[in-house]
């Protein structure tokens, strides 16, 4: 009897059900019971949050700087107990709505080994534990937000920020020297 070469889409076929069983068994090995603790806050109507690992404190916003010749997105500086610490506003570096509240008060310090700054917050909804396995990839319709600053949407449709990658990311830091 001739041989008979395989066929190329049995051949595509096989790789793609591979595939998937492989995905799903990376899925299924996710830690659910695993728990991160979560700092939420509203921006623009909506929840965000960001692990506390990150959150160096919450802090009132009374006496913001402005700071001339700036991406729009930093609003100022504040004075953290004699400490310069800027202030980020993430509705506008996501290019979200400007609507919310219109008197913020509050900003979210992150701090990692490197970098501080603080994020602007309209609303502090408090402190909670949330299973990593409750975190889902964003929805499509998800707009404006680079994905390279999202963990993931949890089942309340809490926003859940990537602190290190915000806190990493190059675009936030201005490092322009005046000759």
């Amino acid at each position: 009897m001739p041989e008979t070469s395989p066929d190329p889409l049995d051949a595509r076929l096989a790789v793609l059900k591979e595939r998937a069983r492989r995905i799903a068994r990376e899925q299924q090995a996710a830690p659910s019971d695993q728990q991160i603790e979560i700092l939420v806050f509203q921006l623009a109507w909506e929840n965000y949050a960001v692990e506390t690992s990150f959150a160096r404190e919450v802090f009132p916003l009374d006496d913001l700087t402005p700071i001339p010749c700036t991406p729009a997105f930093i609003l100022g500086v504040i004075n953290l107990r004699g400490e310069l610490c800027p202030v980020i506003d993430l509705k506008r570096l996501f290019g979200l709505p400007e609507q919310g509240l219109a008197n913020a008060t509050s900003a979210v310090i992150l701090k990692s080994a490197t970098m501080e700054f603080g994020i602007l917050a309209d609303v502090i909804v408090g402190v909670r534990s949330l299973a990593l396995g409750e975190i889902q990839p964003p929805p499509a319709t998800l707009t404006g937000i680079n994905a390279t600053f999202l963990r993931g949407v949890s089942a309340d449709r809490t926003v859940v920020l990537d602190a290190a990658s915000l806190l990493a990311h190059p675009m936030i830091v201005v490092n322009q020297q005046v000759e």
